[in-house]
C-alpha cells in the first residue's frame, strides 16, 4: 500500500515502523539551508548549526517501487557516507530515518542499519519526522536535514509519533512517542 488508510485522520495516520503501519501520509512543507564552506561562515561568524562531513547516494535498479529485503544498497551508502566522515558506527549518536511507513521500506531500512552499523545499530536512537509531518516527496530531504541540524543544537532526538506496536522485523530503538534530551555529536540522515 502505497499511501495510509488513516488519511482521515492525519494526526495519527502516519507510523512509521509500527506493526500497524499500513502506507505513507503526504505532507507539505518545505526548508531552505544555507551551505558554505566552514572557514567562509566561520570568518563572518556566522552561527553554524552543523557540518556536513559526508554524502551518500544509490540508485535501486531492483525493481520499479520494490526495495531489495537485505537492505544492501542503502547500507553501502550509509557506509560510504561514513567513510568520508571518518566515523565509526558507535560514533553516530541519531539517526534521522527515512521511515516512510510503508511496510516494505521500514524492513528494508531496518536491515541496512544493522548491515552498515552492525551491533551498534540497537544502541542508536532513530526516529522518523514524517510521523509528525507526513511525507512532502522532493522538499523531504531539505526538512530532513534542518531536523538533524535542530536536533544537534538542541540536543533533542525527536520522537516516532504513533509508534505503538513493535514489528518485530523493525526491532531497532525508534524513539516511540516522546522526544529524547541527549548530546548529539553526529546525526545520520537516511531520508
Amino acid at each position: 500500500i502505497a499511501t495510509s488508510h488513516r488519511n482521515d485522520d492525519p494526526e495519527h495516520a502516519s507510523r512509521p515502523f509500527d506493526l500497524d503501519r499500513d502506507g505513507f501520509v503526504m505532507g507539505e512543507g518545505g526548508a531552505v539551508l544555507v551551505l558554505e564552506e566552514l572557514e567562509s561562515a566561520m570568518a563572518r561568524g556566522a552561527h553554524i548549526y552543523c557540518e556536513i562531513l559526508g554524502f551518500a547516494a544509490r540508485g535501486n535498479a531492483f525493481h520499479m517501487t520494490g526495495l531489495k529485503p537485505d537492505g544492501e544498497d542503502m547500507a553501502e551508502a550509509i557506509s560510504d557516507a561514513m567513510r568520508q566522515a571518518q566515523l565509526q558506527p558507535t560514533d553516530v549518536d541519531y539517526i534521522n530515518a527515512h521511515g516512510s511507513g510503508t511496510k516494505q521500506n521500514d524492513r528494508h531500512e531496518t536491515a541496512a542499519y544493522k548491515r552498515a552499523l552492525g551491533d551498534a545499530a540497537y544502541g542508536i536512537p532513530i526516529s522518523s519526522i514524517k510521523s509528525m509531518i507526513g511525507h512532502s516527496l522532493g522538499a523531504i530531504g531539505a526538512i530532513e536535514m534542518a531536523a538533524c541540524a535542530l536536533a544537534i543544537e538542541h540536543g533533542v532526538v525527536p520522537p516516532t509519533a504513533n509508534w505503538e506496536n513493535p514489528d518485530p522485523e523493525c526491532d531497532l530503538d525508534y524513539t516511540p512517542q516522546v522526544a529524547r534530551k541527549k548530546h548529539i555529536d553526529f546525526a545520520l540522515s537516511t531520508g
